[in-house]
């Protein structure tokens, strides 16, 4: 199973942001579940019983994760946006307008050197495209360039391959699918989803945000939860963001694993 978080920090209360304490609460929870945790790589024959912690955005605050990961020995992926992290500008992306108005230092990402430094202590960089975009929404050329560029971009700055990728919002289709596998990816990750064959262009992750306590984590990432009653089902959305619910809509919350 892949988990999927954001920010990390002790002085943002969003639903993207969860504290430093909370994060090591929750690995040393699943750590004691004795689920094993592996590269990125190792997660993609989606045997039972391991997991991987990704941080999508590339958030700045992100480094405060760093020093839990290394002494829980937990191998993590930062997925990056090439456009932002020239600068390490503000995401301030529609979606989160207000959010970067009001707390523009927390919605920070990480530059070139922050991430190659990140890269350096082991975690993995992959590409959250170039600008952040819906997907879906583009035409063939935009979407080959920001799927490609983006991986072109990474490799140059860091001197590493970009393999994986993760869909901005969650949101792709057949189309995004075979454009993400023209662009030399191995694998490209989204949100909880449909139930389906299996895809390494469409692999799920469990989102894990602020209102998420250890008992709802533990819930969510039972396996239980892939095809979960009404009333489990409805106990996950619980503390979801509201944007989340309305791109996953009526499907069904599963941990992917």
């Amino acid at each position: 199973m892949i988990l999927c978080y954001h920010a990390v920090s002790e002085t943002w209360e969003d639903e993207l942001s969860i504290a430093p304490s909370v994060l090591e609460r929750q690995l040393r929870m699943m750590l004691r579940r004795r689920l094993k945790p592996v590269s990125i790589g190792d997660t993609l024959p989606s045997r039972g019983g391991l997991f991987h912690v990704t941080f999508d955005d590339a958030y700045r605050s992100v480094r405060n994760a760093v020093p839990i990961l290394q002494e829980l020995g937990i191998p993590a992926t930062v997925f990056a946006c090439p456009a932002y992290a020239d600068g390490g500008r503000v995401l301030d992306i529609p979606e989160l307008a207000a959010q970067a108005e009001s707390h523009p230092g927390e919605l920070a990402t990480m530059s070139w050197d922050e991430l190659r430094e990140l890269a350096d202590s082991g975690v993995e960089i992959g590409s959250h495209t170039l600008h952040h975009p819906h997907l879906t929404q583009l035409s063939d050329a935009e979407l080959a360039e920001e799927l490609t560029r983006s991986r072109e971009r990474i490799e140059d700055e860091l001197g590493r391959p970009c393999r994986v990728l993760a869909y901005p919002y969650g949101e792709e289709d057949g189309r995004v699918r075979e454009a993400t596998r023209a662009a030399g990816y191995v694998a490209a990750f989204g949100l909880p989803g449909r139930p389906r064959p299996m895809d390494v262009y469409a692999l799920p992750r469990i989102g894990i945000w602020r209102a998420d306590s250890v008992l709802r984590m533990t819930l969510k990432t039972t396996n239980l939860a892939r095809r979960p009653p009404e009333r489990l089902q409805n106990l996950l959305k619980r503390g979801t963001p509201s944007r989340i619910q309305e791109e996953e809509g009526a499907r069904p919350t599963r941990a992917a694993g």
